[in-house]
């Protein structure tokens, strides 16, 4: 969508379960090898119980709003606030919805609220995200 197409309150998600194995690929690729999300024995000790997702495992699934539904295609993810609210648990379905607050036509900029909620409805990331819409 062109930042002309997009109108304040227009909104987009996406919805992924996280596998162990997702956790364990994204700590390969970043070489972020934390015990709490790779080490069982250890996590159990923490105040979380168990393993937990990265939380930026967790934001990824906004860039996936941006990049592929809203604005979509050809989108450049320009920044983003984020407050981690809970953990994210290996099995969690989790939700990344995206909400157009501001449009800054003369920039060709929109900011939208972030917010990602688990199955049961809780919010396990929320925040502030801007990106600049494909011009064409």
């Amino acid at each position: 969508m062109t930042i002309q197409e997009i109108n304040l309150g227009d909104s987009a998600s996406v919805t992924k379960t996280v596998t162990e194995t997702d956790v364990y690929l994204f700590a390969g690729i970043t070489g972020d090898l934390n015990p709490a999300h790779t080490n069982e024995v250890s996590a159990s000790q923490t105040q979380f119980g168990g393993r937990i997702a990265h939380g930026i495992l967790g934001a990824g699934f906004i860039s996936a709003v941006l990049g592929m539904k809203l604005p979509g295609p050809g989108t450049i993810y320009l920044g983003q606030e984020l407050k981690f609210t809970k953990p994210v648990y290996i099995g969690d379905t989790v939700t990344a919805c995206c909400t157009v607050n501001e449009i800054l036509p003369e920039k060709n900029i929109v900011k939208l609220e972030t917010i990602c909620t688990n199955q049961r409805g809780d919010v396990v990331i929320k925040g502030m995200a801007t990106a600049m819409p494909p011009k064409s």
